[in-house]
């Protein structure tokens, strides 16, 4: 979730970067500096580039970073901005205070977090001089250790071997990943773990030697205390289950690293955890805290020791009980679920309860940080708890339960305990609450008709959400909440909602378009529709996953109409698109074409994929998402419409490319096999499988056919069957029934397989499949991994026994309105994690339309290269392309 927590900061309604709030949270200083003569200069949304005009640099090597915390930072720049400019050195600084606290976060990157300066030498030489002068000019700066590096001395100076210049390859799972060179011209993965790991092709040279030495000498040897497993990691910190040597109980070791994990507040871990042994000492005798056995100071990062606890979070116990989750609830499953949760919440309200009674405000209380062993419940992570007497605020809190601003002290915690109180129940409504207060009203609905929960315990909970007199009048918004409902107040724009299942199909069509529309920016340059936090990789903005493309795709296939304006929008910076921008379906420029031709801009379309060819495709990989399967099956698609005979041979040719990449069905790992690559349809075997049937349609080649099967076959090995029977990609510590990596995908091209070739383990496998896609709860409602997946899934033919008009599908369109939020006088939907809003084709809005289209609208509407059931064979995907959709 850290990558969503980060794209969290900016804004309070959408993903997005700083970089659009820069009057509010504006660079350092020295960034106004004038540019020295002779000097070229980069701004990306991170970080500011100078370098020499004259200055050639190989494209890799070992690089110096420079970590400052941001009392030291003005200073520490200003002596590297005078050293690199006076020795025409090339260097980089992060632009601005928000920045670096938001690449120190707890929840930020733990390998590449404290970097505020990174220097280029141009060889080990310069390297050397460079470090020794520097680490005196920089005496006295203080600055998070940064992890995947190796410390000069005790300064704020680290060196790295890595990539000068931006190279990308495939990683072992075929992700495209920064490169670096091996000794044979290969670009190999440039790796920037938490740990000083450089190629081992290279020499470490020798001056670096002792502070290598100096770094492996901290180890927990002659404390009384062995570490035997890891149980969280975060940029502040390891926590560990150890062992207590002298008595031999099992201990739990928090650790703490200084300047690093900084909170909302600016502190850090160090401090926190000082803080929290304060804590502990106070709460010390009560049986819902766990008692602290020790604290000390090993190599600068800070320890304590307390009481292990054999028990497990009250998410994953809710998890593994909650019916909601299995193929089918009855009144019984309900009624003993909703008595389970009553007694839990009971525990839990006594547990905070008596902290209270000690004068103690947990202030970060959510279902991972309660632990349930047997009878007892115990509250865990004490780091940002307060006194009663501060009537403090939280600076670190779960997104979905941190209190809005006017409550405070214990208000706070009973804020957080009323949100536990519906999200045992709901899961999704504590992350749904901060984007829209009032919508607790109506998930409560949901609550009180799926379980039988005393009326009062619902309202009680409510009233404490919406306020002190239980109801939000929208007075509490920001001005750009206020702006997004239309001005009106919360609940009234919630009551007026046009909402799945109730409301008419063009009014739900209308809304969302409205919604859509109101959130677009097309004076910004990155993205035109907010969507997924993917829209800010290059060319994100503009693809069909998470850009442009995918929207107007999906308003022009469901009859909302055209848009010249947006479409020229998208044009201008799809041919001119930034370094780094993707060639496949979802991720990149074929998508966009893919788009261009389904709205009725052909030459657009050929033009682009022209373009398309010209660079080094064939390397990608095999996926449907990003690859050589997404890229073939444009390919015949466009040459199927335009009968372009060019294009049918770089399809063909992709085609050959991915069947020799394919291997065996033994080829990828069985779900025993650990770390297991991409199954499914948009990153797994079933794209390239879905490649094959569309050119055996073309061809007639039973060989394709053959194909298809060892890629369907691939995938299936890494699924597993849970215990009601349902066929699930097994993902380690969860099982996957979506449309993007899980089994709803891979059932969708079993379904087209079977319509070419009977296979008897394919039918029972698409039958063991099939229940996924009616299941009464998805934590999410998206298209690639949500519920609208499952709608589109079952218009698609997942289930053969069910059509579009079916009363499963029906009931899968009314659920959607759990999560149905207002936004611009119309209708949006949360993307991925649910933190904000999504317009995107992948995540959000536009694929929830797309996916009500398929089973509402009056006209064919489809996944691309996925036809609904009886779509006469000349129109593969479904769609009318190459006309003006209305």
């Amino acid at each position: 979730m850290s990558r969503y927590e980060i794209y969290c900061l900016a804004d309070p309604l959408f993903y997005d970067t700083l970089d659009n709030q820069r009057t509010k949270y504006p660079d350092f200083p020295i960034a106004d500096r004038a540019v020295p003569a002779g000097w070229r200069h980069r701004v990306t949304d991170t970080w500011l580039h100078y370098g020499p005009e004259e200055d050639v640099l190989p494209t890799q090597g070992w690089k110096i970073h420079v970590s400052a915390r941001l009392a030291d930072a003005e200073r520490t720049l200003d002596a590297v901005w005078d050293y690199c400019v006076g020795r025409r050195l090339s260097f980089k600084f992060l632009r601005g205070p928000r920045v670096v606290m938001m690449l120190n976060s707890k929840y930020a990157d733990r390998g590449s977090s404290g970097k505020l300066v990174t220097i280029y030498p141009a060889d080990e030489a310069e390297l050397e001089l460079v470090v020794k002068e520097l680490d005196g000019l920089l005496r006295g700066v203080r600055g998070p250790y940064i992890l995947s590096d190796l410390r000069i001395g005790e300064g704020p100076l680290f060196v790295r071997y890595g990539g000068f210049a931006e190279r990308y390859t495939l990683n072992a799972n075929r992700d495209r990943v920064l490169a670096i060179e091996d000794p044979d011209g290969e670009l190999v993965p440039d790796r920037r773990g938490p740990s000083f790991t450089p190629p081992s092709w290279v020499t470490l040279p020798a001056f670096l030697e002792p502070h290598l030495a100096a770094r492996n000498a901290v180890t927990l040897a002659g404390l009384p205390y062995t570490v035997e497993d890891v149980l969280h990691f975060s940029n502040g910190g390891g926590v560990y289950k150890g062992r207590d040597t002298r008595t031999g109980e099992t201990v739990v070791l928090k650790e703490a690293r200084p300047h690093a994990g900084l909170d909302s507040a600016g502190r850090d871990a160090v401090t926190r955890l000082t803080h929290e042994a304060g804590i502990l000492r106070r709460l010390e005798g009560l049986d819902a805290v766990p008692a602290l056995h020790d604290y000390f100071v090993l190599g600068e990062h800070h320890f304590l020791v307390q009481e292990f606890v054999d028990g497990t979070t009250l998410s994953q116990e809710s998890i593994h009980r909650h019916p909601l989750t299995r193929a089918a609830i009855t009144p019984e499953d309900a009624a003993e679920y909703t008595e389970w949760a009553l007694a839990m919440l009971d525990r839990v309200d006594r547990a905070v309860t008596s902290l209270h009674g000690r004068g103690v405000v947990f202030g970060d209380l959510h279902p991972f940080n309660v632990l349930v062993e047997g009878d007892r419940v115990v509250l865990i992570d004490f780091e940002v708890a307060s006194l009663a007497e501060e009537n403090a605020r939280p600076t670190l809190a779960h997104p979905g339960f941190c209190p809005p601003p006017d409550r405070l002290g214990v208000a706070a915690d009973r804020y957080s305990l009323a949100c536990m109180g519906l999200s045992l129940f709901a899961p999704m409504s504590t992350v749904l609450i901060p984007l829209h207060r009032p919508k607790v009203a109506h998930l409560a609905e949901m609550v009180r008709e799926t379980f039988p929960v005393p009326s009062g315990h619902i309202d009680e909970a409510v009233r404490t959400i919406l306020g002190p007199d239980g109801r939000d009048t929208g007075a509490s918004a920001t001005s750009k909440e206020a702006a997004a409902v239309g001005g009106r107040p919360g609940s009234r724009a919630m009551e007026e909602l046009p909402l799945p299942g109730r409301a008419s199909w063009t009014d739900l069509r209308d809304a969302a378009r409205r919604a859509i529309l109101a959130s677009a920016t097309p004076e910004r340059d990155d993205r035109l529709f907010p969507g997924d936090a993917a829209q800010f990789q290059p060319g994100g903005g503009l693809n069909l996953g998470s850009g442009a493309a995918g929207v107007l795709y999906a308003l022009a296939a469901t009859g909302a109409g055209r848009y010249p304006e947006h479409e020229t929008w998208l044009r201008e910076r799809a041919f001119t698109p930034e370094p780094g921008t993707g060639l496949g379906f979802y991720d990149g420029l074929h998508g966009v074409a893919y788009a261009f031709d389904a709205i009725g801009r052909r030459e657009d379309a050929l033009e682009l994929v022209t373009l398309c060819l010209r660079e080094r495709w064939e390397q990608l990989g095999q996926s449907l998402y990003a690859g050589l399967a997404g890229i073939g099956l444009n390919l015949l698609h466009l040459a199927r419409v335009t009968g372009e005979r060019e294009l049918l041979d770089a399809a063909f040719k992709t085609v050959d490319l991915v069947a020799a990449r394919l291997g065996t069905v033994e080829s990828v790992p069985e779900v025993s096999g650990g770390g297991n690559p991409h199954a499914g349809l948009m990153r797994g075997s079933s794209g390239p499988a879905l490649l094959f049937l569309q050119a055996h349609e073309a061809t007639g080649e039973d060989a394709l056919l053959d194909l298809a099967s060892v890629a369907l076959r691939q995938d299936l090995r890494r699924c597993t069957r849970r215990e009601d029977g349902q066929l699930q990609v097994q993902q380690g510590w969860r099982t996957n029934p979506y449309v993007d990596e899980g089994s709803a995908g891979i059932g969708l091209v079993l379904r087209r397989y079977l319509d070419r070739r009977e296979d008897e383990t394919f039918r029972q496998a698409l039958e063991d499949i099939g229940p996924v896609a009616t299941l009464d709860y998805y934590v999410q409602p998206g298209l690639f991994a949500g519920r609208a997946g499952m709608i589109a899934a079952l218009a698609l033919g997942l289930r053969p026994d069910l059509d579009r008009s079916s009363p499963e599908v029906a009931s899968q369109v009314a659920r959607l309105a759990w999560h149905a939020m207002p936004y611009g006088g119309g209708l949006a939907f949360p993307g991925n994690q649910l933190l904000r809003l999504s317009m995107d084709l992948g995540t959000g809005t536009a694929g929830v339309v797309l996916a009500l289209g398929t089973v509402l609208h009056d006209r064919p509407v489809a996944l691309p290269f996925l036809s609904p059931p009886g779509t006469p064979a000349g129109s593969a995907d479904g769609s009318h392309h190459g006309k003006e959709v209305t």
